[in-house]
C-alpha cells in the first residue's frame, strides 16, 4: 500500500513538472542585454513572438520617435522603432529551448535565423547567419 501511495505521488510530481514546462515559461516582459529595451514575448497561433515596448532611449536627436530607419524594405523606414516585432516564429522543442524562428536587428535592418534557451532564468537568444557558429549570443533578463 505504502508503495503505491509513493508511486502515485512521484508520478504526480511527474506530471506536473512536464506541464510547467509547456514553452510558455518565456512569456513576459524580458529587459535587453544592455538594458536598452524590453521586449514583451507573447504566443499566437503556437508560435513565440517578441515585440519592441520600451526604448531607454525613444526619441532621437531631434526629440522625434526612433524609426526603423536601416530597414532594407524603404516602405518599413518610417515606422517606429517601439512595436517592431523584434522576434518571431519560434517554437518550443520540448528542452527549454525555442528554435525555427528570427531576430530583427534594428540597428543595422537585417534579420537572422535565431533560437533562444531558458537557462537559470536568464533568455539567451542567438541570431545567425546561415549556421549556427557565425552568430552572437545576448542574454536577456525577466522584467519583474
Amino acid at each position: 500500500m505504502k508503495f503505491k501511495l509513493v508511486f502515485l505521488l512521484l508520478a504526480s510530481l511527474q506530471i506536473n513538472t512536464l506541464s510547467a514546462n509547456d514553452g510558455d515559461e518565456i512569456l513576459g516582459v524580458w529587459l535587453t542585454d544592455k538594458g536598452r529595451a524590453k521586449i514583451e514575448i507573447y504566443k499566437e497561433n503556437g508560435k513565440y513572438n517578441g515585440k519592441i515596448i520600451w526604448l531607454k532611449e525613444p526619441k532621437n536627436e531631434r526629440g522625434e520617435a526612433k524609426l526603423d530607419k536601416e530597414n532594407s524594405d524603404k516602405s518599413l523606414r518610417t515606422r517606429p522603432i517601439i512595436g517592431i516585432n523584434l522576434v518571431q516564429g519560434f517554437t518550443f522543442d520540448g528542452d527549454d529551448k525555442w528554435e525555427g524562428g528570427e531576430i530583427y536587428d534594428p540597428e543595422n535592418g537585417k534579420t537572422y535565423s535565431s533560437y533562444m534557451r531558458l537557462k537559470r532564468g536568464k533568455l539567451q537568444v542567438r541570431g545567425y547567419l546561415g549556421i549556427t557558429v557565425f552568430g552572437r549570443t545576448v542574454v536577456w533578463t525577466r522584467e519583474k
